[in-house]
């Protein structure tokens, strides 16, 4: 019970939520832990990508065990920026997560599931950000990310009105790649995944970076540092062994 951690041999970390009965709350104990799966996996050279999901039918993730959290906060043995590397805040963190998301993905679930690049979500799922309602914010990330994943006024309407948004609503807003029957979440999901880790290592985890790093910076500046990422993808040893590749196959044509 708690956070379980696999790679498989396709290079997949797999990371998922084992606390079904309890809708997938993350203890203080399960938060260290999570954040410890993905440490581990950026860290692995084994690992290309890494796919996070849930045991049961009933939640993705609820976010915080609010019943020890509360208190903690309360009594100051704890502080929110414990929970950074969980909320994947860290920098340097370019290997790309699938999520694949059932039933309820609500508070910091949500939280969790904005660090990830693609989202694949089932039918089922219901979404909320239900902090304001309580008197706090989400600010596991999401301040900052929301807003910058999809348009302002969107992101306003989750954040503001704290209210139960189903999975195609938020595909509409820009959140979510895929919606997909129940029964076929886990295998869509498992097929990003291999289809991601057969890419070169390098490139995608360039992309990422740039992604994440040039969007704020003026142009100039940017297109500089997009010129020394996509450097180092081009220099990778994928990237010459892909080139090889593609110019054999060129040559073997018929003219």
């Amino acid at each position: 019970m708690g956070i379980s951690y696999t790679v498989d041999a396709d290079g997949i970390a797999h990371i998922r939520f084992d606390r079904p009965e309890k809708l997938n709350a993350l203890t203080l104990a399960m938060y260290d832990d999570l954040a410890r799966c993905f440490v581990s996996a950026n860290d692995d050279p084994r690992v290309r990508v890494i796919l996070l999901g849930a045991n049961g039918d009933r939640a993705f993730c609820v976010g915080a065990d609010l019943n020890e959290s509360i208190p903690a906060l309360a009594e100051g043995r704890f502080d929110i920026s414990e929970w950074d590397g969980a909320h994947i805040k860290q920098p340097g963190f370019y290997k790309p997560v699938v999520a694949a998301i059932n039933g309820l993905c609500m508070g910091g679930g949500f939280e969790i599931m904005l660090a990830a690049d693609i989202r694949i979500a089932s039918e089922s799922a219901v979404f909320a950000l239900p902090e304001a309602s309580l008197g706090f914010t989400p600010a596991g990330g999401t301040l900052v990310r929301l807003v910058r994943q999809i348009p302002y006024a969107f992101a306003m309407e989750l954040m503001l009105t704290a209210e139960r948004f189903p999975a195609r609503r938020l595909a509409e807003m820009g959140l979510l790649n895929r919606v997909v029957p129940p029964d076929e979440l886990a295998g869509v999901a498992l097929a990003y995944a291999r289809g991601i880790a057969k890419k070169g290592r390098v490139a995608v985890q360039v992309i990422k970076e740039a992604a994440l790093t040039l969007g704020h910076l003026p142009f100039d500046e940017a297109f500089a540092r997009e010129a020394v990422l996509g450097q180092r993808a081009f220099t990778s040893d994928e990237a010459r062994e892909g080139l090889s590749r593609f110019a054999s196959r060129e040559r073997a044509k018929p003219d």
